[in-house]
C-alpha cells in the first residue's frame, strides 16, 4: 500500500468517525447521502491543507463526505477542461455539485469554456451548472453576455425544466433583474407570469426565492439602484 493509499484509507476512517446519524438523516432529505457535520468537515480540511493527489483520490472513492472534503482540499486551476466536465456529470449529491461549481469550476482557467458547453447539454443537471456559471457572469463580467437572449430561454423553458434546473435558471432571473435595471421590469414580468417558486416555504427572516419578491427585496438593500 502507498503512502498516498494509506493517506486516503486515514481520512476515509476519520470521516467514518464524524458519521452522524441524525444529520444523515436530515441531509437525506435533500438527496445528499452523507452524515458528516459540515463544520467538523470543514475544520478536517483545514488540518490536512491543500493537497491535490489527495483531493483526487478521495474524489475517485465514490463517497459523498470524501468528495466534498476533495473540493475544499483541492486546487481548483489544477484540474483540466475535461476532468471537470466528467466531476459535473459524476457527481451526484446535489451538495457536491454545488460545491464543485462554485468552489472549483468558478476559479478554473476553463469555466467560461464550461459554461457555454453546459448550457446547451441535455443533461438538466448538467445544464443547471451551466447556467450557474451564468448566474456569475451576470453579476460580475456581464459584458458579453446576450441578457435579452437569457431572459428569452428563461421565459420559454423555466417553467417546465426539472427541479434543479429550474433553480438554477431562477437565480438567474433573478440575477439580472437585481443587477441590470434595464432589464429589471421584463424580469419581475416574467417571474409573475411564470410563478416558480411562488409558494416555496421561507424560514423568517429569509428572502423568498420567488424572482419577484427576490429582486425587489435586494434591491431595496441597495438603495433601489
Amino acid at each position: 500500500m502507498t503512502v498516498a493509499e494509506v493517506t486516503v484509507a486515514e481520512v476515509m476512517a476519520e470521516l467514518a468517525a464524524l458519521e452522524d446519524p441524525k444529520i444523515r438523516a436530515v441531509n437525506a432529505r435533500h438527496g445528499d447521502d452523507h452524515g458528516v457535520n459540515l463544520g467538523a468537515l470543514r475544520a478536517l480540511a483545514k488540518r490536512l491543507k491543500t493537497q491535490q493527489e489527495l483531493a483526487r483520490r478521495l474524489w475517485e472513492t465514490g463517497d459523498t463526505a470524501a468528495r466534498l472534503l476533495a473540493l475544499l482540499i483541492c486546487r481548483p486551476k489544477a484540474f483540466e477542461r475535461d476532468e471537470l466536465d466528467a466531476m459535473v456529470r459524476e457527481a451526484g449529491a446535489p451538495k457536491v455539485h454545488d460545491w464543485l461549481v462554485n468552489y472549483v469550476v468558478k476559479k478554473s482557467p476553463h469555466a467560461e469554456e464550461l459554461r457555454q458547453a453546459w448550457l446547451a447539454d441535455p443533461d438538466p443537471v448538467v445544464a443547471s451548472a451551466g447556467w450557474a456559471l451564468t448566474t456569475e457572469r451576470v453579476a460580475k463580467k456581464p459584458a458579453g453576455l446576450d441578457l435579452a437572449g437569457l431572459l428569452d430561454v428563461i421565459e420559454a423553458e423555466m417553467k417546465a425544466a426539472p427541479d434543479r434546473l429550474q433553480w438554477a435558471m431562477n437565480h438567474c432571473l433573478a440575477q439580472i433583474g437585481i443587477e441590470h435595471p434595464e432589464h429589471r421590469a421584463r424580469a419581475v414580468g416574467i417571474g409573475e407570469r411564470l410563478e416558480v417558486l411562488k409558494d416555496y416555504p421561507v424560514s423568517p427572516g429569509c428572502t423568498s426565492p420567488y424572482a419577484p419578491v427576490w429582486i425587489e427585496e435586494l434591491v431595496r438593500r441597495r438603495g433601489g439602484a
